[in-house]
């Protein structure tokens, strides 16, 4: 088995996040993606920086780490992170095809310091049937299942 310096990593994220409360970039959270001893990238979020309540630690993380190697898939790596993932980034680690994922805080210390996971999670649980939340409605299916379909029929396809 590898010699993975997990406290090397986890040290990595902690700054990251700690760092993020100087510069302003966004809240504090930071990100490592590593394969065995190898950091690929570090990151931070930057949801203020950027003005993209997309831009988490976790997928800046997966962000800078596809770019630099040219791929979507991150199977072998390893993330770090300085706080549970949310829904939102938990679902673009398990697309990214990262099978691990260390992290320090719980949701629970997120939420004590405003952070509003919960409610998402909720959502999700009840299947999205939630208005205060999100009014999702399901609409004109037959127009948008043709390209699914075309897909399906199609000899290449790239599924991630």
């Amino acid at each position: 088995m590898e010699n993975i310096n997990i406290d090397q990593f986890m040290s990595l994220a902690a700054k990251e996040a700690e760092n993020n409360l100087r510069t302003g970039d966004g809240g504090p959270f930071g990100a490592v993606i590593a394969n065995g001893q190898d950091i690929l990238v570090t990151a931070h979020n930057q949801v203020l920086k950027d003005q993209d309540p997309t831009a988490h630690a976790e997928i800046t993380a997966i962000r800078k780490a596809t770019k630099k190697l040219g791929s979507y898939d991150l199977s072998g790596y390893t993330l770090y992170t300085s706080c549970y993932p949310c829904p939102m980034c938990l679902g673009a680690i398990i697309w990214s095809n990262i099978k691990v994922a260390y992290y320090g805080n719980t949701a629970k210390d997120a939420a004590k310091i405003g952070f509003r996971d919960d409610y998402i999670y909720d959502f999700i649980k009840k299947s999205g049937r939630n208005e205060n939340v999100l009014d999702l409605r399901p609409s004109h299916r037959d127009l948008t299942i043709k390209a699914f379909n075309e897909f399906s029929d199609q000899r290449t396809k790239v599924i991630y």
